[in-house]
Parts: structure tokens; C-alpha cells; sequence
């Protein structure tokens, strides 16, 4: 079972940099590597972060991994 390990402040990082990366693949203004916001948009969206997991760590202050 996926269990959150994204904080707050890490989860809404993740939402608003993944946007702005996928607005600015959509628009040209950077390349095919802005598409890479949305593994971030993802994370953010379902609060849980494979590679965290990975690496047994959790920014996530309320639970413990």
C-alpha cells in the first residue's frame, strides 16, 4: 500500500513547479524535458513518492516511514 511521505509544503511545490514545467513544454519556451513536470504534477496528486520510498525517507513530519 502506497502511505503519503510527501509533506505539505513538498507536495504543493511539486503541484506548482510541475505545472509551471508542463506550461512552459506546452508553449515552447523550453524543451521536451519540461514534460518532466509530470512525474512532479503525480507525485504531488497522489501525495507519494516512489524514489522517497526508495530511499526510506519521508518529508512528510506527521507519519513515519
Amino acid at each position: 500500500k502506497m502511505k503519503s511521505n510527501l509533506g505539505s509544503v513538498d507536495r504543493l511545490l511539486r503541484l506548482i513547479v510541475g505545472a509551471v514545467l508542463v506550461v512552459l513544454a506546452l508553449t515552447g519556451v523550453i524543451g521536451a524535458w519540461g514534460w518532466l513536470g509530470i512525474i512532479l504534477l503525480a507525485t504531488g496528486l497522489i501525495n507519494f513518492c516512489p524514489l522517497y520510498r526508495i530511499l526510506g525517507f519521508s518529508s512528510d513530519r506527521s507519519k513515519k516511514l
